[in-house]
């Protein structure tokens, strides 16, 4: 790749996520007050989360019976509370599980 685009590829990304950033800062100087407007934000992270992480889920392994044992084990575990590091580690297991076992039948 020509250095003078990656440059400039890397300057606009820099820029955008700049500005996606410091806009609600400028744009927004006082706390909201309407209660349905602050419940509403708090509930923004889980929903930009769960929309990054759920086809991550299934793309990343090369089967979908796997990715679906995955994402079963590391609902059922989140539900039950456990932590972040054993939910990731059973569900990763898991889909390893089925994918190995798949061929075999």
């Amino acid at each position: 790749m020509n250095p003078t685009v990656y440059f400039s590829c890397l300057f606009v990304m820099a820029a955008v996520t700049y500005l996606v950033r410091m806009v609600p800062f400028v744009l927004v100087k006082r706390p909201f007050k309407s209660r349905f407007l602050r419940s509403f934000l708090c509930y923004v992270p889980y929903a930009v989360l769960t929309a990054m992480t759920i086809p991550a889920i299934f793309t990343a392994t090369a089967s979908l019976p796997s990715a679906l044992a995955g994402f079963a084990t590391a609902l059922v575990l989140a539900i039950l509370d456990k932590g972040l590091i054993r939910v990731a580690l059973f569900a990763s297991a898991a889909a390893l599980m089925v994918d190995l076992l798949l061929p075999l039948l």
